[in-house]
C-alpha cells in the first residue's frame, strides 16, 4: 500500500511529460532558427553522435537487464539511469539538430523506401508510446514496487529497445543523403 502511495505522488508528472515532450519535440521540429532570423551554424555533426548515443542506449538496456538476471539491483538501477540520461541527450541533440539544418530527405526507391518508411514511423510512433511506459517502470523500481515494476518492464524494455536500435537503423539508412 506504502508502494502505491508513492507511487501515486508522480503519476502527475508521468502524464504531463508523456504529453509535454513529444508536443514539445514535435514544435520544436518545426522550428528552423535561421528562418527566424537567428545567424546560427546548423549543426550537422550531429546525427552520428546522436546515432551512436542510440547505439549505446540499447547496448545499456541490455546490460542493465543482465545485471537484474544475476541479482545485481544497484547495477541495474544505475544503468538504466544511464539509460534515461542518453535518451534525454539525444532528444536534446535530435531538437538541436532540426533547429539549426535543414532536414534530410530520402532518397532511396524502390522496396528500400518501404522498409525505410516503416521503420522510421513505427520508430517515431512507438519513441512516443514508450514514454509513459519508461516512466512508470522507473517510478515502480525507485518506489520499490518490485511486482508491478517487473511486470510493466516486460513492455518496457522491448518496446525501448526497439526505439534505441531503430533509431541507428534509420541513420544508417538515411546517412547517404546528408548533405
Amino acid at each position: 500500500m506504502e508502494n502505491i502511495k508513492n507511487e501515486q505522488k508522480y503519476n502527475k508528472w508521468i502524464v504531463a511529460l508523456s504529453v509535454i515532450i513529444p508536443l514539445a519535440v514535435a514544435l520544436l521540429f518545426r522550428v528552423n532558427l535561421k528562418d527566424l532570423g537567428f545567424d546560427v551554424v546548423p549543426l550537422t555533426f550531429l546525427p552520428p553522435i546522436y546515432a551512436t548515443v542510440n547505439g549505446l542506449t540499447a547496448i545499456i538496456l541490455v546490460l542493465a537487464v543482465m545485471a537484474i538476471k544475476k541479482g545485481n539491483r544497484v547495477l541495474h538501477e544505475r544503468l538504466v539511469k544511464v539509460a534515461i540520461a542518453l535518451s534525454i541527450s539525444f532528444l536534446l541533440m535530435y531538437i538541436a539538430y532540426h533547429m539549426t539544418s535543414d532536414s534530410t530527405k530520402f532518397l532511396g526507391e524502390g522496396l528500400i523506401k518501404y522498409v525505410y518508411y516503416f521503420i522510421l514511423i513505427t520508430h517515431i510512433v512507438l519513441s512516443i508510446a514508450v514514454i509513459p511506459f519508461v516512466l512508470i517502470t522507473f517510478v515502480r523500481g525507485i518506489t520499490n514496487n518490485i511486482e508491478g515494476h517487473k511486470k510493466i518492464a516486460k513492455i518496457t524494455f522491448p518496446l525501448w529497445l526497439y526505439v534505441a536500435i531503430t533509431g541507428v537503423v534509420v541513420y544508417i539508412m538515411i546517412s547517404p543523403y546528408y548533405v
